[in-house]
């Protein structure tokens, strides 16, 4: 067994050279083996970083829009050269297979080239003469030092969806990553220095709820960008909000999939495989509950048995198609829901507990699970298990089947498989939930769109990335101006240069 590697704060551009008070241990999912010791950031360690940001921001504040689209266009070619480095790292500590960690920060990426359009993305708008010699126009204007607080689930990609928008706007970031897998997301973070972003407009400390506290109390800090489960998406807002800051933060999920008796079940089979078992279902987008209109349960339930045998779970570096869950605790808890599940009546036609796995060493493994005559009131369909569990809900009717979706406190993502467009055109109109897929099993948006769900699913006004992005790292302002007399600019025959 190798000696565990430190695993430490990116402080000013550089990595800490200073001595933890408290350590964490990061492991390897699929062997079992500790791989990491991470340092944990105290309260003061938290506020030092802070101070340094808040010096740092003003500079980069100033910055011109050329400027800082150039660090962008630079950081967006780094990270492209280095993404399978940034997927190893994921694969290592998180578990996904590489082919998923790939595309990961591929969807990173986007956010990063959407962020490069930031000269147009921050114009305002002007109307001359709004009265009299009176010209009156609205700019938007950085917040000054953010915090972004991201999962396990995805390390690379979910701060992605926040940072690059942030630092184009002209604001310092300080990103507390999740400490089961911290190691990619500071890999990307100190590509920003190679960018030329200056020192301290993008810094990591790395911690556990002290680090948390300090950003969400901190009176320098004027937003918070959040991640994670329902429980604590609610209490980083509330202490947010209390402490004066903007704050979004995106909770939980428990996605349906409604699938009508017209649906091509084939298509609706691989769909639910793919969207149920991905990332071994640790991902808030996943599809944990299918809701089927009946007659076709039967017949959908058979087809999406026989993919699963095909499956392989195993160690993510060796091709298989689902890796191990983050950590042991994790998976304790997630086969926990399979007894609690037949318990409560639910029919267990696959588990995952009886399979074979492709790693060496003791993983902490979990094969694609599948239950059918689920119902409300079950552990299994009204908690969400962050697993690769996929439950069979049966309905008689479309009225029905959207009944339950509307009923579930959750509203991030569902998805209707059908080939009536005016079935799908009322369902995505009429379902209480913030992203819809037709057809589409996982309706993660483009960059450009931006990403968050209804309910219990978000706390705050304002989603992940896209233009609600931009407005939440930034501030409106508008000027009404009225010059009497023009200025003279002097002579210049060169050509005007964007500096």
């Amino acid at each position: 067994m190798s000696t565990p590697t430190r695993i430490t704060h990116l402080v000013d551009g550089q990595s800490w050279t200073g001595t933890a008070e408290r350590t964490s241990p990061v492991f390897n999912p699929a062997t079992g083996e500790q791989s990491g010791v991470l340092d944990l950031a105290s309260a003061s360690l938290v506020d030092e970083v802070v101070k340094s940001a808040a010096s740092a921001w003003e500079e980069w504040a100033d910055a011109s829009l050329a400027k800082r689209s150039g660090v962008l266009f630079a950081f967006r070619e780094l990270l492209n050269e280095r993404k399978e480095d940034v997927a190893a790292l994921i694969t290592a500590e998180h578990g996904k297979v590489l082919s998923d960690a790939l595309g990961e920060v591929t969807r990173g990426l986007e956010v990063a080239e959407f962020a490069c359009g930031i000269p147009h993305l921050l114009r305002g708008g002007f109307s001359e003469n709004a009265s009299t010699n009176v010209d009156v126009y609205s700019i938007r204007q950085p917040f000054g030092v953010v915090a972004v607080i991201s999962p396990f689930n995805f390390p690379a990609m979910v701060p992605m969806w926040f940072i690059p928008i942030a630092i184009a706007c002209g604001n310092a970031v300080i990103l507390k990553p999740s400490e089961k897998d911290p190691s990619a997301a500071i890999a990307v973070a100190a590509l920003w220095k190679e960018a030329g972003l200056p020192d301290g407009v993008m810094q990591v400390v790395n911690g556990d709820k002290e680090a948390v506290d300090a950003l969400l109390t901190h009176p320098d800090v004027k937003s918070v960008s959040f991640v994670g489960s329902t429980p604590i998406a609610k209490y980083v807002y509330e202490t947010g909000t209390a402490h004066g800051k903007r704050v979004q933060a995106l909770g939980g999920a428990k996605n349906h999939m409604l699938v009508l008796p017209d649906a091509d079940l084939d298509l609706a089979a691989d769909a639910a495989v793919n969207a149920g078992f991905g990332s071994a279902g640790e991902r808030c987008m996943a599809i944990s509950a299918l809701v089927a209109v009946e007659p076709i349960a039967d017949e959908l339930i058979s087809k999406i048995k026989d993919r699963m045998g095909k499956l392989v779970t195993g160690d993510g570096t060796r091709g298989c198609d689902m890796g191990p869950l983050v950590t042991s605790q994790h998976r304790d808890k997630v086969t926990s829901y399979l007894d609690a599940g037949v318990s409560e009546g639910a029919t267990l036609v696959v588990d995952g507990r009886q399979d074979s796995y492709d790693s060496d060493g003791e993983g902490y493994f979990l094969a694609p699970t599948l239950f059918d005559h689920v119902k409300p009131g079950m552990s299994l369909y009204d908690d969400e298990i962050f697993g690769p569990v996929l439950s069979v809900v049966r309905v008689g009717s479309y009225d029905e089947g959207l009944k339950l979706i509307n009923s579930n406190p959750y509203g991030n993502g569902t998805a209707i498989f059908t080939n009536d467009g005016g079935a799908a055109r009322k369902f995505q109109r009429n379902v209480e939930v913030g992203m819809v897929g037709v057809n589409v099993p996982i309706p993660v948006p483009v960059s450009y769109y931006s990403f968050g769900g209804w309910k219990n699913s978000l706390f705050g006004d304002t989603h992940a990335h896209g233009m609600e992005g931009v407005h939440f790292f930034t501030r409106g302002k508008v000027v009404t101006s009225r010059w009497l007399d023009p200025s003279h600019g002097g002579l210049n025959l060169g050509f005007p240069q964007n500096d």
